[in-house]
């Protein structure tokens, strides 16, 4: 039976923390966080297996009959909390259902693992609810929350949790899983690169759809530059595709702004895309970049949190601000 395992890069992360367990120090919640596509899921699969296992060693056994529970897709030890289909927020009553299950006796005999993700997705009023279970868990109890953007959660959520950071990964420590991946030194250092040193993200952005969208934008960016309408131009995109698009806008202007403050290709996310920068750079400052930086995140930050903008005029309005800057 297939045993969930760590990424390659987290192998040291994951000698921490079976330290932690085997000397009795893993604490009752850890907050995994770190962008998406840097591998923080499989940290918190392979730990949910080490918990829940009967017989486990330097990982689950994949043998005992509590792992094959977790195999079959239920575990009577096991809560995730999640936003519901079509939503964006955790709302208080899932968090009800887990302050429930913490006064459970384990079904197993062993830990009671909770498993809450993404946490910045907790409302305000889930997340003073979860607060008291995060306070007093009871014995073999294990929080795992997961986030992207930690700063978007409650401060009092935060520091009831071991908080461990997954960053960027460097090209040497990944590459031979890339390349499996990928199956070229070119492809996976490419996508490496474009994903910002996220190898997840990597393989998801080399998939061809998303190849198809980063293709299709860097034409209409080109065809904005020749006078095109950006009207016409957001009408072309998929607006069910709005945040996807909104983050190869992002990632396009912290290169813009970093090449035109350093005037330097090295470090670039995206050094195919230098013709269109310095071609940008010859019609905009620095500081009109930035604030239509700030536009990007904001509505990025909208989408998230349920905001629900209207993506047609999103991608208008954007594309208005980048035709009005590349045209100035």
């Amino acid at each position: 039976m297939a045993v969930a395992s760590v990424m390659p890069w987290h192998h040291g992360m994951w000698e921490q923390l079976l330290s932690l367990q085997k000397n009795g120090r893993l604490p009752h919640a850890l907050l995994f966080n770190g962008p998406h596509g840097v591998g923080k899921q499989a940290v918190a699969e392979a730990l949910i297996a080490q918990m829940l296992c009967a017989n486990p060693g330097t990982h689950a056994c994949g043998e005992c009959h509590s792992c094959q529970m977790l195999a079959s897709g239920y575990h009577p030890d096991l809560l995730r909390v999640s936003p519901e289909e079509g939503k964006r927020q955790i709302r208080i009553d899932p968090i009800r259902g887990v302050n429930r299950f913490v006064n459970q006796t384990a079904q197993q005999s062993g830990y009671r693992v909770i498993v809450i993700s993404p946490a910045e997705a907790m409302n305000v009023a889930a997340a003073n609810a979860l607060l008291k279970s995060l306070e007093e868990p009871g014995d073999k109890t294990l929080f795992i929350l997961l986030s992207d953007v930690p700063s978007r959660m409650l401060p009092t959520i935060r520091s009831r949790c071991q908080q461990w950071s997954l960053a960027s990964v460097a090209y040497a420590e990944c590459r031979s899983w890339l390349l499996e991946q990928l199956h070229s030194e070119e492809e996976a250092r490419f996508w490496w690169q474009v994903a910002g040193g996220l190898p997840l993200l990597a393989v998801e952005l080399a998939a061809p759809e998303a190849r198809a969208l980063r293709h299709q934008l860097h034409d209409s960016f080109e065809q904005l530059m020749r006078g095109a309408e950006p009207v016409s131009e957001a009408a072309r995109l998929d607006r069910k595709a709005l945040d996807g698009i909104l983050w190869y806008g992002i990632a396009w202007l912290e290169d813009l702004i970093r090449f035109g403050l350093s005037g330097n290709e090295t470090g670039l996310h995206n050094a195919d895309l230098v013709p269109l920068y310095r071609q940008a750079m010859k019609n905009g400052r620095v500081q009109d970049w930035f604030r239509l930086l700030d536009y990007a995140r904001e509505q990025r930050r909208l989408l998230a949190v349920g905001a629900n903008p209207n993506p047609q005029l999103v991608l208008e309005a954007w594309l208005v601000r980048w035709a009005a800057l590349l045209r100035s």
